[in-house]
């Protein structure tokens, strides 16, 4: 089970990089076709160094930064402390739980 997990994941990890790349590839033929770039068609990945030296991302045109990342982690963090589904859902499972046992219990004297 272990080996066709990983197998899986690898799987899974190659086929979404390759439609990135393939994304990718066909944004430089269009480009290639067209004869210039359009700015209107944005690149698919693009990666470039802005003054400071350091490295700046870009997918689909929207830059993508680590204190974005960091922001976006925080809200997650925020999301989790309370979801109203699954604390329905935990108090429904509690529910039945009560109740199982209640009518468990009642079968269980009937035939006492």
């Amino acid at each position: 089970m272990v080996k066709w997990f990983i197998r899986f994941s690898i799987a899974l990890f190659l086929l979404f990089f390759g439609a990135l790349f393939g994304m990718q590839q066909a944004h430089h033929g269009m480009e290639r076709m067209r004869g210039y770039a359009d700015p209107s068609f944005p690149s698919v990945i693009q990666i470039e160094k802005n003054g400071n030296g350091e490295l700046e991302a870009a997918v689909f045109g929207q830059t993508v930064a680590a204190s974005d990342l960091q922001e976006k982690k925080e809200t997650i963090q925020e999301l989790k402390t309370f979801n109203l589904f699954s604390e329905l859902g935990r108090q429904l499972a509690d529910a039945a739980t009560a109740f199982m046992e209640t009518l468990l219990s009642l079968i269980g004297r009937a035939f006492d």
